[in-house]
């Protein structure tokens, strides 16, 4: 997902550098909603690993 993320950016910074405003715009309000669902899927994760307890 963040790969996405990325690629959405780099498709807004060409398209903006291009002048098209509306493509850039676009995109770049694709990749930050995939960024933050990004973020909360890891933080989720990363709270689910530290109360995982170990099996003995």
């Amino acid at each position: 997902m963040l790969r996405w993320a990325l690629i959405f950016f780099l498709v807004a910074f060409v398209s903006a550098l291009l002048g098209f405003t509306d493509i850039a715009a676009a995109a770049a309000g694709i990749a930050k909603i995939l960024f933050f669902i990004f973020l909360i899927l890891f933080l989720v994760a990363l709270v689910a690993g530290v109360f995982r307890r170990p099996r003995v």
